[in-house]
């Protein structure tokens, strides 16, 4: 079979995939860096020269170099951080809430405090955290408790953003005011402890070889 002849957009999208490779070439950067330096000491011409881009690309895409650590900062948790589907919401929490309390020790998950301490002097940014990081976690939340309010595990008339607050408030609190450590067991204590009330009366968990036969 001959070869078919380049479509007239080839050269588009050839400079859209070498846009593609910037961008993610800029946050690998940028995550490099900010696991070794505190959010303040990175800058824009270290980011550039590490990924092998000019800032006129950075800025580009973000009009300032904190806005490319919460994106960076944002993508490496959501790539290390899991959100389990067991057939259980308790079970569920329990594992993403040790996951997420992991991700916090790490290098790169000390920085939340720096983000926060950004958005104090810069009412801006505090915003732009709010809404591409902070937002963006809880509709990943959501998802696991719309899934145990539709098996019947939690009841309906429960708050939702009240109860995520119960649940990742404590871990946060920790985090910051750093008065308590940030362990599996105490993460699984403290969703046990909600879910001891947001449970619904009479809900009783699905064997695995139940919950298994309903995806057959």
């Amino acid at each position: 079979m001959l070869q078919e002849m380049p479509l007239p957009d080839e050269p588009k999208s050839r400079g859209r995939q070498r846009s593609i490779e910037a961008e993610v070439a800029i946050l690998k950067a940028t995550l490099y860096l900010l696991e070794r330096k505190p959010l303040r000491k990175v800058t824009a011409d270290a980011i550039a020269k590490r990924a092998g881009v000019s800032k006129a690309t950075i800025y580009k895409w973000w009009p300032n170099k904190s806005l490319v650590a919460l994106d960076a900062y944002l993508a490496g948790m959501t790539e290390r951080v899991i959100m389990p589907n067991t057939g259980s919401a308790e079970k569920d929490f329990t594992e993403q809430l040790q996951s997420v309390m992991t991700f916090y020790k790490s290098p790169l998950g000390r920085l939340f405090g720096q983000f926060i301490a950004e958005g104090q002097s810069d009412p801006g940014f505090l915003a732009l955290f709010r809404e591409r990081f902070l937002y963006a976690r809880r509709d990943a939340a959501r998802i696991m408790w719309r899934r145990g309010v539709d098996r019947g595990e939690i009841r309906e008339d429960i708050d939702t953003e009240i109860v995520l607050d119960l649940i990742y408030g404590p871990m946060i609190f920790r985090l910051l005011a750093g008065h308590g450590s940030l362990s599996d067991r105490e993460s699984e204590f403290m969703v046990e402890a909600i879910f001891g009330g947001i449970r619904r009366p009479g809900y009783q968990a699905s064997t695995k070889t139940e919950q298994d036969s309903k995806h057959l």
